[in-house]
């Protein structure tokens, strides 16, 4: 199995940051892609408008990467792809505390890659998904300097309150979700729900 950690942050600081080489607007894009794009220009203009403060204080990230790009993710949604079967297994108690560290976890993933970026290049492929029928892949390229391409795709889907949200990031076709699920489930087959829960809690603790 690939490493999680490294995975999830080059999951992420591609996914979310070097869209600027992109050359068409936004209005001329499927609405999945418009968003990603807007996402991500907002994103590049704060590290660029906070450069100083957050040479100070890297902290400072958190609230940058939670104001900006976390409202476009579906936590809930993320959370039960990774848990799986298991989530079905959990109580409703288990399921609010599993949602609220696995998003903590994740917001720290972000943010770290964000301090990470070293400006590679993201080029959009062609679309070419239904967005009426409501899920979409949103497919583009990592462009290395050094390096060959690395394919890569957001997943969205519409909610009912028409909110296109991300709800897994594929790296040469390996999701982010089902890489956190083999991991998961078997903490819980080891070590039961409880013990995931207060194990991913005290990870997030230590971040803080």
């Amino acid at each position: 199995m690939i490493n999680i950690k490294q995975f999830s942050i080059q999951l992420v600081a591609a996914g979310f940051l070097a869209l600027m080489a992109f050359s068409a607007s936004a209005q001329a894009m499927p609405e999945p892609q418009a968003l990603v794009k807007e996402a991500s220009d907002n994103m590049l203009k704060a590290l660029k408008d906070h450069e100083a403060e957050l040479d100070q204080d890297p902290q400072k990230i958190f609230s940058l990467v939670q104001e900006i790009l976390i409202p476009h993710f579906d936590f809930e949604r993320m959370a039960r792809l990774a848990l799986g079967r298991s989530w079905r297994d959990a109580s409703a108690e288990q399921q609010t505390k599993f949602v609220e560290e696995f998003r903590l976890l994740l917001v720290r993933t972000y943010a770290t890659a964000m301090l990470e970026y070293t400006n590679e290049e993201i080029r959009f492929l062609p679309f070419r998904d239904d967005v009426e029928k409501g899920r979409v892949n949103v497919p583009m390229e990592v462009v290395q300097p050094n390096g060959p391409s690395i394919p890569m795709a957001l997943s969205l889907y519409k909610n009912n309150k028409d909110e296109w949200k991300v709800y897994d990031v594929r790296i040469e076709g390996i999701s982010l979700v089902t890489n956190y699920r083999s991991s998961f489930n078997r903490d819980i087959r080891t070590s039961g729900m409880d013990a995931l829960i207060e194990n991913l809690s005290k990870r997030n603790d230590r971040a803080r």
